[in-house]
């Protein structure tokens, strides 16, 4: 059985305890060990009757426990997930709901989850720590970077390339061939028809640029656990 920690506690760790019990009923048991956020973030003791804890100690007491990190926003995933590896080296779990449609020549990244109803097609690469959420949709020779979040009902078409820690908003639509700059959020219901570059925000259909942010935003951007 593979004993797994989340990190966060909200909506989204919930969903990763879910899909936990999900993977354990179907035959491939896991044990969530409880949840973590960082000092200052702790909002409740306990969830889903496990404990929330201020601290890590918890890795360092059995190098068996595996982290996946239940945040949806992707600067405070990338710094979370690089002060784990720092201090407990690489001690990620991948997970991928039992319901979820993964094709072959699909490798994920540690971190990586897959939720329930996912269409991954073929030879897809998705990197470490990215989020495919409920219905998402990845169309064929995608390339999909580290810490990237494909919200909810996404559609990404064919021969897509996304860079690490772009966020894609609920529903947006990516057409084939196009290339999405890393740290960059795409709203949701966008369609984006053309490419897209570093550290801006685009929305609408069809999508288009409404902000811009100075390079290395992210790494100062904490978020919400």
């Amino acid at each position: 059985m593979q004993k797994v920690a989340i990190f966060g506690a909200r909506g989204f760790a919930r969903e990763l305890h879910q899909l936990l019990i999900d993977l354990t009923a179907g035959g491939m048991p896991h044990a969530c060990v409880g949840f973590m956020v960082d000092p200052g973030y702790l909002e409740t003791a306990v969830v889903h009757d496990l404990p929330v804890s201020e601290d890590k100690t918890i890795l360092a007491e059995d190098k068996a426990i595996r982290v996946v990190i239940g945040i949806g926003q992707t600067p405070p995933r990338y710094r979370i997930a690089k002060d784990i590896e720092r201090e407990f080296g690489d001690r990620f779990a991948k997970l991928r709901h039992p319901r979820a449609w993964v094709g072959d020549g699909v490798p994920t990244g540690a971190g990586s989850v897959i939720c329930a109803g996912a269409l991954v097609t073929t030879d897809i690469s998705i990197g470490a720590h990215t989020h495919l959420h409920v219905g998402s949709k990845i169309g064929h020779d995608t390339v999909i970077g580290d810490y990237v979040t494909v919200a909810p009902g996404t559609t990404v078409s064919g021969r897509v390339q996304i860079g690490a820690g772009t966020f894609i908003g609920a529903g947006a639509v990516i057409l084939p061939d196009i290339k999405i700059g890393a740290w960059s959020v795409i709203g949701a219901g966008a369609v984006v028809t053309e490419d897209v570059s570093d550290n801006v925000t685009v929305v609408g259909v069809p999508a288009r640029t409404i902000a811009r942010r100075a390079p290395g935003w992210h790494l100062t951007h904490n978020g919400l656990q």
